[in-house]
């Protein structure tokens, strides 16, 4: 299994972590997103992602190489490959509302502070992409922290880890990269330290990937 991916992407984070947290052997391939104007413009790599984006999951199935984009359905397919430990709760309601809070940053934060967007802001709108990304990660975070209060416990969704939480980690990353006060979301910054305690979100951090030096 291969993951294409850039060490401070927020989407291939959630997908390390994944990986990680299920013990399946991968590996890296980096795909830089700014040298040479971005290397998932590439036509090599376009053929292989249309949408010109990491990460890509990258596999054998009945001899054949397959492959696999977006986040949220790389997680699901491992999810159904390799059941334990599992990344959702065992109730229906619970297991929905993992998603929800997923959703929140996957949906509501993520594409809205995407490196392809804020660069066309700048360049075509002359929008202060800084001040963007802060006004709708404080929004997400805001609404993230407010849903999560009915569920959490250690985690997002109580005592164990869910999809949740990896979309947290990397989002909460990002807030920090863009100069966010988090202290008003103190749940979140909870169960960000005691994710970071566990060995599989220790090693998918983006300062410890190997393409962080070239960078």
């Amino acid at each position: 299994m291969k993951l294409y991916g850039y060490w401070r992407s927020s989407a291939t984070w959630r997908v390390r972590i994944a990986l990680g947290y299920k013990e399946v052997p991968f590996e890296y391939i980096p795909v830089h997103l700014v040298r040479s104007g971005g290397e998932q413009h590439l036509e090599a790599y376009k053929q292989q992602n249309p949408m010109e984006q990491v990460p890509l999951l990258e596999l054998e199935r009945d001899g054949q190489t397959v492959r696999l984009a977006q986040s949220l359905p790389m997680i699901e397919y491992l999810e159904e490959s390799f059941p334990t430990p599992s990344l959702l709760p065992a109730d229906p309601y619970l297991r929905a509302r993992a998603r929800q809070l997923a959703e929140i940053v996957n949906a509501g934060i993520q594409p809205l502070q995407n490196l392809s967007v804020l660069q066309r802001l700048k360049r075509d709108h002359g929008i202060d992409e800084q001040a963007w990304s802060r006004h709708w990660i404080t929004r997400g975070l805001a609404a993230l922290e407010a849903t999560a209060a009915s569920t959490a416990g250690r985690f997002l969704v109580g005592d164990a880890v869910s999809v949740a939480d990896v979309f947290l980690v990397p989002q909460l990353y990002n807030a920090r990269r863009f100069g966010l006060n988090i202290e008003p979301y103190p749940l979140l910054t909870r169960v960000d330290a005691a994710c970071g305690e566990l060995p599989a979100f220790h090693a998918a951090h983006a300062d410890r990937q190997p393409d962080r030096e070239d960078s």
